[in-house]
């Protein structure tokens, strides 16, 4: 039954990161991947911060949401393409500041999401 959650959060998930590549942005650098991982990276950072050890939360409700629709929106192997792209183009400034951006945002981005459940759980 799991997997059924999983494809459906998924199908929204990928909508979503659809939705979000038609903004249109004008920039060599890739700013909508960013963003979305970003996003993606909050939202499961709040999803983790909501329901951790709780039991009142079915576990399909969380694969729907952690590896469905978080797993659908976000896009490590875009990220990964981009910046082998972009170092792989001599682009050595931009290429490590993609990866530097990228991860280091990400891990706070999760920071902010767990301390934003917590606040509305309080």
């Amino acid at each position: 039954m799991g997997f059924i959650f999983v494809a459906l959060g998924g199908a929204l998930g990928a909508m979503a990161r659809y939705a979000m590549s038609l903004i249109p942005v004008k920039s060599e650098f890739p700013v909508m991947t960013l963003i979305t991982n970003i996003l993606g990276a909050v939202l499961i950072g709040f999803i983790v911060g909501l329901t951790s050890n709780r039991e009142d939360i079915s576990k399909n409700t969380v694969l729907f949401w952690k590896t469905g629709v978080c797993g659908g929106f976000t896009t490590f192997s875009t990220f990964s393409l981009e910046a082998f792209n972009m170092l792989d183009n001599k682009q050595y400034v931009a290429g490590s500041l993609y990866i530097i951006l990228s991860c280091g945002c990400c891990i706070l981005g999760i920071l902010c999401g767990k301390k934003l459940a917590a606040l509305m759980v309080n």
